[in-house]
């Protein structure tokens, strides 16, 4: 049985203070929910601080990015042996925005993928498509690649550690949501091709969140779906009651 995932990305938002308040108000009005693991993604700056506060709770800590090297003259970047220092236990791994605003290949992917298992990270791996290629019918093919190839040369014991989020590039940050057959149909798409590069355990072990303009308005609908392990959640999780009423829409067990 896979225990549904739900993770808040905060992207460029909360400084210290506000992030200090965010995640003690997810602790304070959730004490300790069943049955799921509830991670945050704050920003590098509080990864830190954010990372003690959730120390001994429920709540898991996840970085935003990865820089794919051990070390080096990479200025702004940070490592994965610097994210596991700060006490995160997560990471996301390309972000449609990251693909979209810094290039990042599906190769590059691979290579974040990789280090941040040697550092034993669990990663966040996000895939989707844009509204062209959704409307040129060109989907399939494309998450096939961005699976294929960001999870290329993985043993089947690493790939059974991954989390997996479909993130329709159309409908992040637009207040649109892929109808639920739309969402099922890829999630049962990727878990087959998974069985297919790797095993049937695998696919059947690897937990496949959504994410894209997710709210507690819309979750209970989306949860229901036999594929769907969970949610990846952008602007709704920078509110704790708006993120604690869309962890409560999970179906009981």
């Amino acid at each position: 049985m896979r225990v549904p995932l739900i993770a808040g990305n905060w992207k460029m938002n909360m400084t210290i203070p506000e992030a200090i308040e965010l995640v003690n108000g997810i602790k304070i009005g959730l004490r300790w929910p069943e049955d799921v693991d509830v991670v945050v993604a704050p920003p590098f700056t509080s990864l830190k601080m954010i990372s003690e506060i959730a120390k001994d709770s429920y709540i898991g800590v996840a970085a935003q990015n990865v820089h794919q090297e051990e070390k080096g003259a990479y200025t702004g970047e940070i490592s994965a042996s610097f994210i596991k220092d700060a006490g995160a236990n997560y990471v996301i791994i390309g972000h449609s925005e990251r693909r979209q605003y810094f290039n990042e290949t599906d190769e590059l992917v691979n290579k974040k993928v990789r280090t941040s298992l040697k550092h034993e990270l669990t990663p966040i791996v996000c895939v989707g498509e844009t509204l062209e290629e959704r409307e040129k019918g060109h989907f399939v093919e494309v998450i096939e690649k961005q699976l294929s190839v960001g999870l290329e040369d993985l043993t089947k014991v690493l790939a059974s550690e991954l989390v997996i989020a479909y993130e329709p590039v159309w409908a992040i940050g637009t207040g649109k949501v892929a109808t639920t057959t739309q969402i099922e149909d890829v999630h049962e798409k990727m878990r087959a091709l998974l069985a297919k590069n790797f095993s049937q355990e695998v696919a059947d072990s690897v937990r496949i969140l959504y994410g894209g303009s997710v709210k507690a308005e819309n979750s209970k609908e989306i949860f229901a779906l036999p594929n769907v392990d969970g949610a990846l959640v952008g602007g709704a999780s920078l509110n704790s009651s708006g993120f604690i009423e869309i962890i409560k829409s999970l179906p009981s067990k």
